[in-house]
């Protein structure tokens, strides 16, 4: 991939279409920035790339061939992924609530960090996103496979790293508009039903359409 522009061309494509298509990260970055500043949405984000960088050592290690090979090991994982979405998606609807009496509904900057970690390691997508994709761009006849694997990674985490600071920034400014108790309100509503529909979605593509 390093000496073929079209490869390395493809696949900066390839990854860009993916980082900003609309996903569990880059909602949980816009949520976090929008109800608690763009400092908690800049730790989210690094929660996020900290994902990645877990996924690209268990990548490097075999993990993930062994996880994606076992359907018993895969679907533990899309369930625990989706459990874990739809208790972030319950605990947006109860921050609406804790509005509606008074009481604040921001989250910690730890608490971004950790969430958003987890959501990325969890998430089956990213799993096959390396084992599928990564292979398709590697110019084997090249060698020196383990480091284009790690050049890979790194376009990875840096356009994915780009593309959420810019999503952390304009939440920011946004925020200046969105301050009222109601909107705070109805921004847990609209991201709890999203985080909730994307585990009914992940149930569904691993578990219930195979069973």
């Amino acid at each position: 991939m390093l000496s073929d522009p079209a490869l390395l061309t493809g696949f900066i494509l390839t990854i860009t279409a993916i980082v900003v298509s609309p996903g569990p990260d880059n909602m949980l970055i816009i949520r976090n920035a929008l109800i608690s500043g763009r400092g908690v949405g800049m730790a989210t984000v690094a929660g996020v790339q900290t994902g990645i960088v877990g996924h690209t050592l268990l990548a490097a290690l075999g993990v993930s061939v062994v996880i994606a090979s076992s359907p018993i090991m895969f679907r533990t994982v899309a369930i625990c992924g989706a459990t874990y979405l739809g208790w972030l998606g319950l605990r947006a609807f109860r921050a609406s609530g804790n509005l509606t009496m008074g009481r604040g509904a921001h989250v910690t900057a730890l608490t971004g960090f950790r969430d958003a970690t987890i959501t990325n390691l969890l998430n089956p997508k990213v799993i096959i996103t390396f084992l599928a994709m990564f292979p398709n761009f590697l110019d084997v006849s090249a060698g020196n496979i383990p480091l284009q694997l790690t050049v890979m990674a790194l376009l990875m985490l840096v356009i994915n790293g780009l593309w959420q600071i810019i999503l952390v920034l304009a939440a920011d400014q946004a925020r200046q508009w969105l301050t009222r108790p109601e909107v705070q309100r109805g921004i847990n509503y609209v991201t709890g039903t999203v985080f909730i529909a994307f585990a009914c979605l992940m149930l569904w593509e691993h578990l219930l359409s195979v069973a």
